[in-house]
Protein backbone atom coordinates (compact mmCIF):
# COMPACT_ATOMS: atom_id res chain seq x y z
CA UNK A 1 0.00 0.00 0.00
CA UNK A 2 3.31 2.68 -0.13
CA UNK A 3 2.53 2.69 -3.60
CA UNK A 4 -0.81 4.19 -3.77
CA UNK A 5 -0.04 7.89 -2.77
CA UNK A 6 2.47 7.82 -5.76
CA UNK A 7 0.13 5.88 -7.86
CA UNK A 8 -2.74 8.57 -6.73
CA UNK A 9 -0.72 11.19 -7.89
CA UNK A 10 0.26 9.84 -11.83
CA UNK A 11 -3.67 9.45 -12.24
CA UNK A 12 -4.15 12.72 -11.62
CA UNK A 13 -1.37 14.53 -13.57
CA UNK A 14 -2.96 11.77 -16.81
CA UNK A 15 -6.04 13.11 -16.13
CA UNK A 16 -5.04 16.54 -15.76
CA UNK A 17 -3.29 16.02 -19.03
CA UNK A 18 -6.57 15.37 -20.80
CA UNK A 19 -8.00 19.10 -20.20
CA UNK A 20 -10.26 18.21 -17.15
CA UNK A 21 -10.89 21.01 -14.44
CA UNK A 22 -8.68 21.44 -11.34
CA UNK A 23 -11.83 21.24 -9.03
CA UNK A 24 -12.56 18.09 -10.93
CA UNK A 25 -9.09 16.65 -10.22
CA UNK A 26 -9.35 18.15 -6.18
CA UNK A 27 -13.07 16.12 -6.10
CA UNK A 28 -11.23 12.67 -7.14
CA UNK A 29 -8.00 13.11 -5.21
CA UNK A 30 -9.90 13.06 -1.85
CA UNK A 31 -12.05 10.26 -2.60
CA UNK A 32 -8.87 8.42 -3.66
CA UNK A 33 -7.46 9.35 -0.34
CA UNK A 34 -10.46 8.38 2.08
CA UNK A 35 -10.12 4.90 0.14
CA UNK A 36 -6.34 4.43 0.74
CA UNK A 37 -6.59 5.55 4.17
CA UNK A 38 -9.25 2.94 4.47
CA UNK A 39 -7.48 0.63 3.10
CA UNK A 40 -4.37 1.06 5.04
CA UNK A 41 -6.22 0.67 8.05
CA UNK A 42 -7.47 -3.10 7.22
CA UNK A 43 -6.00 -5.26 9.73
CA UNK A 44 -4.22 -7.38 8.20
CA UNK A 45 -3.34 -4.74 5.63
CA UNK A 46 -3.39 -5.46 1.99
CA UNK A 47 -1.02 -5.72 -0.53
CA UNK A 48 -2.61 -3.38 -3.44
CA UNK A 49 -2.30 -6.34 -5.95
CA UNK A 50 -4.48 -8.12 -3.18
CA UNK A 51 -7.42 -5.65 -3.58
CA UNK A 52 -10.36 -7.03 -4.64
CA UNK A 53 -13.87 -6.73 -5.55
CA UNK A 54 -14.60 -8.01 -2.11
CA UNK A 55 -12.60 -5.12 -0.15
CA UNK A 56 -13.86 -2.61 -2.46
CA UNK A 57 -17.67 -3.60 -1.64
CA UNK A 58 -16.85 -3.42 1.37
CA UNK A 59 -16.01 0.05 1.42
CA UNK A 60 -18.46 1.11 -0.75
CA UNK A 61 -20.84 -0.31 1.88
CA UNK A 62 -19.10 2.39 4.63
CA UNK A 63 -18.77 5.12 2.62
CA UNK A 64 -23.03 4.92 1.47
CA UNK A 65 -24.36 5.36 4.79
CA UNK A 66 -26.30 8.24 5.14
CA UNK A 67 -25.46 9.65 1.50
CA UNK A 68 -27.65 9.43 -1.38
CA UNK A 69 -27.99 7.61 -4.54
CA UNK A 70 -26.16 10.28 -6.23
CA UNK A 71 -23.06 10.35 -3.81
CA UNK A 72 -22.55 6.91 -3.98
CA UNK A 73 -22.73 5.99 -8.18
CA UNK A 74 -19.96 9.64 -8.46
CA UNK A 75 -18.00 7.18 -5.40
CA UNK A 76 -17.93 4.64 -8.14
CA UNK A 77 -17.46 6.03 -11.24
CA UNK A 78 -14.35 8.12 -9.24
CA UNK A 79 -13.01 4.88 -7.70
CA UNK A 80 -13.67 2.84 -11.51
CA UNK A 81 -11.38 5.35 -13.41
CA UNK A 82 -8.48 4.82 -10.72
CA UNK A 83 -9.54 0.73 -11.36
CA UNK A 84 -8.84 1.55 -15.02
CA UNK A 85 -5.37 3.18 -14.41
CA UNK A 86 -4.33 0.39 -12.00
CA UNK A 87 -4.72 -2.14 -14.80
CA UNK A 88 -2.88 -0.19 -17.77
CA UNK A 89 -0.03 0.15 -14.62
CA UNK A 90 0.08 -3.58 -14.61
CA UNK A 91 -0.83 -3.59 -10.89
CA UNK A 92 -4.61 -5.24 -11.01
CA UNK A 93 -5.04 -7.90 -13.84
CA UNK A 94 -8.56 -6.33 -14.57
CA UNK A 95 -10.47 -3.71 -12.96
CA UNK A 96 -12.78 -5.08 -10.34
CA UNK A 97 -15.22 -2.24 -10.22
CA UNK A 98 -15.46 -1.96 -14.42
CA UNK A 99 -18.86 -4.44 -14.36
CA UNK A 100 -19.95 -2.75 -10.58
CA UNK A 101 -23.29 -0.62 -11.62
CA UNK A 102 -23.86 2.04 -8.93
CA UNK A 103 -27.55 2.84 -7.57
CA UNK A 104 -30.40 3.45 -10.56
CA UNK A 105 -30.78 7.20 -10.68
CA UNK A 106 -33.75 8.67 -12.56
CA UNK A 107 -32.56 12.01 -13.92
CA UNK A 108 -36.76 13.03 -14.14
CA UNK A 109 -37.12 12.27 -10.29
CA UNK A 110 -35.81 16.31 -9.23
CA UNK A 111 -37.12 19.00 -11.61
CA UNK A 112 -34.66 21.62 -11.67
CA UNK A 113 -35.48 25.07 -9.53
CA UNK A 114 -35.74 28.39 -11.44
CA UNK A 115 -36.08 31.39 -10.48
CA UNK A 116 -39.50 33.52 -11.00
CA UNK A 117 -39.39 36.32 -13.00
CA UNK A 118 -40.45 38.52 -10.16
CA UNK A 119 -37.37 37.73 -8.04
CA UNK A 120 -35.43 37.59 -10.83
CA UNK A 121 -36.02 41.54 -11.12
CA UNK A 122 -35.65 41.96 -7.47
CA UNK A 123 -32.07 40.41 -7.07
CA UNK A 124 -31.47 43.22 -10.54
CA UNK A 125 -32.84 45.99 -9.01
CA UNK A 126 -30.53 45.07 -5.64
CA UNK A 127 -27.21 44.85 -7.65
CA UNK A 128 -27.68 48.72 -9.14
CA UNK A 129 -28.42 49.82 -5.58
CA UNK A 130 -24.91 48.54 -4.63
CA UNK A 131 -23.29 51.62 -3.04
CA UNK A 132 -19.69 50.70 -4.48
CA UNK A 133 -19.62 52.23 -8.13
CA UNK A 134 -17.46 49.31 -9.42
CA UNK A 135 -19.08 46.90 -7.43
CA UNK A 136 -22.34 47.83 -8.99
CA UNK A 137 -21.60 47.46 -12.57
CA UNK A 138 -19.39 44.09 -11.78
CA UNK A 139 -22.23 42.51 -10.26
CA UNK A 140 -24.39 43.51 -12.62
CA UNK A 141 -22.14 42.27 -15.51
CA UNK A 142 -22.04 38.91 -13.67
CA UNK A 143 -25.41 38.56 -13.29
CA UNK A 144 -25.91 39.20 -16.52
CA UNK A 145 -23.46 36.75 -18.20
CA UNK A 146 -25.18 33.80 -15.66
CA UNK A 147 -28.83 34.72 -16.85
CA UNK A 148 -27.61 35.38 -20.51
CA UNK A 149 -26.06 32.38 -21.23
CA UNK A 150 -26.63 29.90 -18.48
CA UNK A 151 -22.96 29.57 -17.99
CA UNK A 152 -21.32 27.06 -15.12
CA UNK A 153 -19.77 29.08 -12.26
CA UNK A 154 -16.34 27.55 -13.58
CA UNK A 155 -16.49 28.87 -17.13
CA UNK A 156 -17.47 32.51 -15.58
CA UNK A 157 -14.16 32.18 -12.82
CA UNK A 158 -11.87 31.72 -16.21
CA UNK A 159 -13.33 33.97 -18.24
CA UNK A 160 -10.61 36.38 -19.71
CA UNK A 161 -10.77 39.59 -21.18
CA UNK A 162 -10.21 37.88 -24.80
CA UNK A 163 -12.78 35.66 -24.61
CA UNK A 164 -15.27 38.72 -25.33
CA UNK A 165 -15.39 39.63 -29.41
CA UNK A 166 -17.30 42.79 -29.11
CA UNK A 167 -18.05 43.08 -32.95
CA UNK A 168 -19.53 39.96 -33.37
CA UNK A 169 -21.15 39.55 -29.71
CA UNK A 170 -19.81 36.24 -28.49
CA UNK A 171 -18.64 35.01 -25.67
CA UNK A 172 -16.23 31.86 -25.44
CA UNK A 173 -16.28 29.54 -22.86
CA UNK A 174 -14.09 27.21 -22.23
CA UNK A 175 -16.13 24.43 -20.89
CA UNK A 176 -13.31 22.79 -18.96
CA UNK A 177 -16.06 20.11 -17.43
CA UNK A 178 -17.11 18.51 -20.68
CA UNK A 179 -13.79 19.55 -22.58
CA UNK A 180 -16.38 21.17 -25.17
CA UNK A 181 -15.32 25.09 -25.83
CA UNK A 182 -18.23 26.70 -27.25
CA UNK A 183 -18.79 30.43 -28.25
CA UNK A 184 -22.65 31.77 -27.08
CA UNK A 185 -23.87 35.35 -28.69
CA UNK A 186 -25.37 37.50 -25.87
CA UNK A 187 -28.54 38.84 -25.77
CA UNK A 188 -28.67 42.37 -26.02
CA UNK A 189 -29.20 43.02 -21.86
CA UNK A 190 -26.16 41.14 -21.00
CA UNK A 191 -24.51 42.82 -23.92
CA UNK A 192 -24.93 46.24 -22.64
CA UNK A 193 -23.94 44.91 -19.34
CA UNK A 194 -20.31 43.56 -20.20
CA UNK A 195 -19.77 46.54 -22.28
CA UNK A 196 -20.83 48.87 -19.12
CA UNK A 197 -18.80 47.43 -17.12
CA UNK A 198 -15.20 46.75 -18.96
CA UNK A 199 -14.51 50.69 -18.96
CA UNK A 200 -15.05 50.53 -15.29
CA UNK A 201 -13.06 47.88 -14.57
CA UNK A 202 -10.22 49.60 -16.25
CA UNK A 203 -10.40 52.30 -14.58
CA UNK A 204 -10.76 50.23 -11.25
CA UNK A 205 -7.31 48.18 -12.55
CA UNK A 206 -5.77 51.40 -12.93
CA UNK A 207 -6.76 52.91 -9.89
CA UNK A 208 -5.48 49.95 -7.95
CA UNK A 209 -2.10 49.49 -9.64
CA UNK A 210 -2.85 46.15 -11.58
CA UNK A 211 -1.98 46.60 -15.31
CA UNK A 212 -1.58 42.95 -16.77
CA UNK A 213 -4.07 41.13 -15.18
CA UNK A 214 -6.40 39.20 -18.14
CA UNK A 215 -9.16 38.22 -16.14
CA UNK A 216 -12.81 39.39 -17.50
CA UNK A 217 -13.87 39.66 -13.63
CA UNK A 218 -11.60 40.94 -11.48
CA UNK A 219 -11.69 41.73 -7.23
CA UNK A 220 -11.57 44.91 -5.27
CA UNK A 221 -7.39 44.27 -5.38
CA UNK A 222 -7.15 43.50 -8.75
CA UNK A 223 -7.55 39.74 -9.22
CA UNK A 224 -9.71 37.66 -10.60
CA UNK A 225 -12.57 37.05 -8.88
CA UNK A 226 -12.74 33.08 -7.83
CA UNK A 227 -15.55 31.01 -7.84
CA UNK A 228 -15.99 30.82 -4.36
CA UNK A 229 -16.63 34.91 -4.39
CA UNK A 230 -18.64 34.85 -7.60
CA UNK A 231 -20.87 32.19 -5.39
CA UNK A 232 -20.78 34.48 -2.06
CA UNK A 233 -21.65 37.90 -4.41
CA UNK A 234 -24.71 36.71 -5.68
CA UNK A 235 -25.45 34.88 -2.32
CA UNK A 236 -25.54 38.33 -0.93
CA UNK A 237 -27.15 40.44 -3.17
CA UNK A 238 -30.61 37.20 -2.99
CA UNK A 239 -30.56 37.49 0.92
CA UNK A 240 -30.67 41.39 0.44
CA UNK A 241 -33.76 41.32 -0.86
CA UNK A 242 -35.00 38.72 1.25
CA UNK A 243 -34.20 35.59 -1.41
CA UNK A 244 -31.88 33.18 1.00
CA UNK A 245 -32.64 29.84 -1.31
CA UNK A 246 -31.36 31.37 -4.61
CA UNK A 247 -28.14 29.48 -6.18
CA UNK A 248 -26.02 29.99 -8.89
CA UNK A 249 -27.08 26.67 -10.44
CA UNK A 250 -30.74 28.46 -10.74
CA UNK A 251 -29.61 30.94 -13.16
CA UNK A 252 -28.32 28.22 -15.41
CA UNK A 253 -31.94 26.27 -14.91
CA UNK A 254 -33.86 29.77 -15.66
CA UNK A 255 -31.70 30.34 -18.81
CA UNK A 256 -32.53 27.25 -19.84
CA UNK A 257 -36.38 26.90 -18.94
CA UNK A 258 -36.90 30.19 -19.99
CA UNK A 259 -35.30 29.96 -23.41
CA UNK A 260 -37.10 26.91 -23.80
CA UNK A 261 -40.64 28.41 -22.89
CA UNK A 262 -39.69 31.16 -25.25
CA UNK A 263 -39.80 28.59 -28.42
CA UNK A 264 -36.02 27.78 -28.66
CA UNK A 265 -35.58 24.28 -30.06
CA UNK A 266 -34.18 21.97 -27.83
CA UNK A 267 -30.91 21.07 -29.36
CA UNK A 268 -30.19 24.80 -29.35
CA UNK A 269 -30.34 24.76 -25.53
CA UNK A 270 -28.16 21.83 -26.06
CA UNK A 271 -25.53 23.79 -27.72
CA UNK A 272 -26.13 26.92 -25.42
CA UNK A 273 -25.47 24.87 -21.87
CA UNK A 274 -22.70 23.02 -23.02
CA UNK A 275 -24.49 19.51 -22.34
CA UNK A 276 -23.08 16.11 -23.77
CA UNK A 277 -26.28 14.56 -24.02
CA UNK A 278 -29.81 15.86 -25.13
CA UNK A 279 -31.09 13.83 -22.67
CA UNK A 280 -30.04 16.31 -20.00
CA UNK A 281 -31.55 19.40 -21.97
CA UNK A 282 -34.34 17.00 -21.87
CA UNK A 283 -35.17 17.88 -17.32
CA UNK A 284 -36.09 21.23 -18.48
CA UNK A 285 -38.84 20.58 -20.77
CA UNK A 286 -40.93 19.17 -17.95
CA UNK A 287 -40.52 23.01 -15.91
CA UNK A 288 -40.98 24.66 -19.34
CA UNK A 289 -43.54 23.12 -21.78
CA UNK A 290 -45.92 25.98 -23.34
CA UNK A 291 -47.95 24.03 -24.59
CA UNK A 292 -49.28 22.33 -21.24
CA UNK A 293 -49.91 25.32 -20.34
CA UNK A 294 -51.71 26.02 -22.81
CA UNK A 295 -53.45 22.87 -22.37
CA UNK A 296 -54.84 23.36 -18.70
CA UNK A 297 -56.55 26.71 -20.33
CA UNK A 298 -58.90 24.39 -21.42
CA UNK A 299 -59.52 22.89 -18.15
CA UNK A 300 -63.40 22.13 -17.63
CA UNK A 301 -63.08 23.86 -14.27
CA UNK A 302 -62.48 27.11 -16.39
CA UNK A 303 -65.69 27.20 -17.94
CA UNK A 304 -67.00 26.45 -14.08
CA UNK A 305 -65.87 29.49 -12.90
CA UNK A 306 -66.70 31.41 -15.53
CA UNK A 307 -70.51 30.68 -15.50
CA UNK A 308 -70.41 31.58 -11.77
CA UNK A 309 -69.21 35.37 -11.55
CA UNK A 310 -70.81 36.38 -8.92
CA UNK A 311 -69.57 34.06 -6.78
CA UNK A 312 -66.42 33.21 -5.29
CA UNK A 313 -65.84 29.74 -5.51
CA UNK A 314 -62.36 29.83 -3.64
CA UNK A 315 -64.78 30.99 -0.53
CA UNK A 316 -66.51 28.35 0.60
CA UNK A 317 -68.56 30.54 2.69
Amino acid sequence: MRRWDHLVDRYLEEYAAAGRAATTSLGIRRELDRLGQWLKNRRPRPKLEEVNSELLIGYIRARSAFHSKATLSAVISKMRGMGEFLTREGVWISNPLRWMRGPKLDPYRRLPRRISPKVMTEIWETAVTKRSGFSRWLWVAVLGVLYGTGARRGEIERLNVSDWDRESGVLRLDGQKTGWERSVPLPALTYQCLEAYLPRRQNHLTSVGVHEEEALFVNRHGCRLSGTAILSGIKKIATRCGHKQVTLQQFRHTCASDLLEGGTRLREVQRLLGHQTLQTTLRYVQIADPQLHESMQLHPINEFVNSNPKRNVTDPR
